[in-house]
């Protein structure tokens, strides 16, 4: 079992949320600019490290509230929660 700690209503299992993929991917500025294969590759290409990765969580069997997480995915660990729109920490 992962527990995670939203950060509205604290520790709550994993089965309360949905992982809602890569956190700080940036809307293109323009678009209807985009090539169809810049378009997919913003669309359905995510990095996919081994090791510390922001992601997108939602609380939805609670608060409903989406925020980050930076979770270790060779360990399944979370070092790390905060609110949607904060910088990601530094953790060393």
């Amino acid at each position: 079992m992962l527990l995670i700690a939203c950060p509205w209503c604290g520790p709550r299992d994993e089965a309360e949320f949905h992982y809602g993929g890569q956190a700080h991917v940036a809307y293109p500025e323009d678009p209807a600019a985009l090539s169809d294969e810049e378009w997919a590759r913003y669309l359905f290409f995510r990095d996919n490290p081994e090791g510390l990765f922001a992601e997108r969580w939602s609380h939805t069997a609670g608060c409903r509230r989406w925020f980050n997480a930076v979770r270790d995915t060779a360990t399944n660990e979370i070092h790390a929660v905060y609110r949607a729109g904060e910088p990601r920490p530094v953790i060393a």
